[in-house]
C-alpha cells in the first residue's frame, strides 16, 4: 500500500469481546501456536509441555495448532458455558481477533464480520496503531 493512501480504518475501530464463542467454533481451521504459548497453556493446567501437546495440540506440517473437535469447536471452547477455558492465556491469534488482515482488507469485509461477531463496532475504541500492532502479531 502506498504510504499516502489512507486506510479505511485510519480513525480506529471498536471491539469488545463478548465471549460468544463465534470465533471459537464453526468451520474447521487452525489456531497456530508458538512454543511460548504452549508453555503458558501447560502452566495454566499444571502439566508438562509434553502432556499439553499430547492433549491439546496437533502438528500441521512444521507448525502446531490447537486441536479441534469434528464440529469445528476449539478444544478449549466450552459450548455449555459459551466461553473459553483459557481466555486469559489464549494464543495471539485469538487475542488479535478481529484485527486480522483478512477482516481489515476492506470496509466490506469488516462489515461482513460485524454481522456475525457481536463484539465488532461495540465497546472499546482501538486506534490505528493498536489495530496495526494486532494485525502484525497475527501475521507472524
Amino acid at each position: 500500500m502506498c504510504a499516502k493512501q489512507k486506510l479505511w480504518y485510519a480513525g480506529g475501530l471498536q471491539f469488545e469481546c463478548r465471549e460468544c464463542g463465534g470465533c471459537c467454533s464453526g468451520a474447521p481451521g487452525y489456531v497456530w501456536l508458538s512454543e511460548e504459548e504452549i508453555q503458558r497453556i501447560a502452566e495454566r493446567f499444571g502439566i508438562s509441555v509434553e502432556d499439553c501437546e499430547a492433549k491439546f495440540v496437533r502438528e500441521v506440517g512444521e507448525r502446531k495448532s490447537l486441536i479441534e473437535y469434528p464440529n469445528g469447536d476449539c478444544v478449549f471452547y466450552d459450548r455449555f458455558h459459551t466461553n473459553c477455558k483459557i481466555y486469559r492465556d489464549r494464543p495471539a491469534q485469538c487475542r488479535t481477533w478481529p484485527f486480522w488482515a483478512s477482516n481489515l482488507e476492506s470496509e466490506k469485509e469488516w462489515e461482513k464480520i460485524s454481522r456475525t461477531c457481536p463484539g465488532c463496532n461495540r465497546g472499546r475504541h482501538f486506534s490505528l496503531q493498536e489495530i496495526e500492532e494486532r494485525k502484525n502479531i497475527r501475521e507472524l
